[in-house]
């Protein structure tokens, strides 16, 4: 009997795996549709932000002095407090009263010297004025003024021929002059210094408020960043680099004004200039305002060392050793501190003073690189705005 063979089994063909070509030409990801309709309320949200802060600058301004002089005066209060147990309250109302006494005394010290560089600076202007008038008679022989003297000529000449000046129908108009008011002057000066006093008072209040809480307001971010520990951990380095950033920027601008005050105090001195000390606190306080205070330094004293010496030379000499004290800080050695302190780019340095300028004035000048600091390190820890830490950035 034969054996029984089994049925062979049909055989099975693998499945067809797509070809190098199709997996080539599929994409792996789609790109993202453009959205244009948040990118609308990103804008609209901007420019709200924006106009809110020009509305609101006799506020905003006083909250963001006040919190560069928490952060300036925080590690002093902190140390007092460690070392020496004392009361966070007592440091920080004495350190504020010792500021405030300190600005005052400076201030009241240098006010004769000042109030007699505003008085010079109006005649000095005029003095210039009378000065190039003067030489654009001397050269008198251009063709502009053959031309100008010719029509002056014309109009005496059918002046005296009994021509009327004006047109018939015409009917002249004297305009008089208000007479002088003493209250016409006084009181806008007294709003602007009471405006001035209230907002000083507020700075100190807020400040003392915040150095007596000590870390209260470290503890109420974490409590509104919620409860993740990585949010924490996030918002406690944010907080961190915006201290530490923000304190060697204010050491490096405060050590460059005092060598720049210094300076040109000493510069003048030795050209004789008269005030040179008041020039000299001049030089250092103006030099906080980037691009603007060294060029009201140089034109203010060039005026004034003409009114004093009567020769264009001086005044030459004068501005031109204010040009080069702040040139050589300004260019050599503030970049090169700056750089080691900040991690932002000279443009977008540039672009946010001129742009917080324009919001709140010369206010703007003094605090927009600080708040471009805060700005850099919320962006470089928040993944949406990345973007934007990367455009500040070196």
């Amino acid at each position: 009997m034969a054996p029984m063979t089994a049925p062979a089994s049909p055989s099975v063909e693998p499945l067809p795996s797509p070809s190098a070509a199709v997996v080539a030409a599929t994409p792996a990801t789609a790109p993202p549709p453009f959205d244009l309709a948040r990118l609308a309320l990103v804008w609209l949200a901007f420019l709200s932000t924006v106009a809110m802060l020009h509305w609101a600058s006799a506020v905003c301004i006083p909250i963001v002095l006040s919190l560069l002089l928490t952060c300036a005066l925080q590690p002093a209060v902190q140390y007092l407090w460690q070392r020496w147990r004392v009361p966070r309250a007592l440091s920080a109302a004495a350190l504020l009263l010792a500021l405030v006494a300190g600005l005052a005394g400076t201030s009241w010290s240098l006010s004769d010297g000042a109030s007699q560089l505003v008085d010079a600076l109006p005649v000095a202007t005029k003095k210039v004025r009378d000065q190039l008038r003067a030489y654009s008679r001397a050269g008198s022989t251009s063709t502009l003024a053959t031309v100008q003297k010719a029509a002056t000529q014309i109009e005496q000449a059918t002046q005296d021929n009994g021509v009327p000046a004006t047109r018939r129908g015409v009917q002249r108009v004297v305009v008089e002059r208000p007479p002088f008011n003493v209250r016409d002057y006084v009181w806008p000066g007294t709003l602007g210094l009471v405006s001035g006093l209230a907002q000083l008072a507020a700075v100190v209040f807020l400040s003392f408020f915040l150095l007596a809480s000590g870390d209260l307001l470290r503890r109420k971010l974490l409590c509104i960043v919620g409860p993740q520990v990585q949010t924490h951990q996030i918002t406690l380095d944010m907080a961190d680099e915006i201290n530490t950033q923000v304190r060697r920027y204010l050491l490096v601008q405060l050590w460059t004004s005092a060598l720049v005050g210094v300076a040109t105090g000493l510069a003048y001195w030795a050209l004789g200039l008269q005030q040179a000390a008041v020039w000299g606190v001049a030089a250092a306080v103006l030099n906080l305002v980037p691009y603007v205070g060294s060029l009201v330094v140089t034109g203010g004293s060039a005026l004034v060392a003409f009114l004093q010496f009567g020769t264009p030379n001086m005044a030459l000499a004068v501005g031109g050793a204010s040009l080069f004290i702040h040139t050589l800080v300004g260019n050599l050695l503030t970049p090169w501190l700056t750089s080691r302190t900040s991690s932002l780019n000279p443009v977008a340095v540039f672009a946010g003073v001129m742009a917080w300028g324009w919001l709140w004035g010369v206010w703007g000048l003094l605090l927009g690189i600080p708040i471009l600091i805060a700005v850099k390190a919320v962006c470089d820890r928040v993944a949406a705005l990345r973007p934007v830490g990367e455009l500040l950035g070196n």
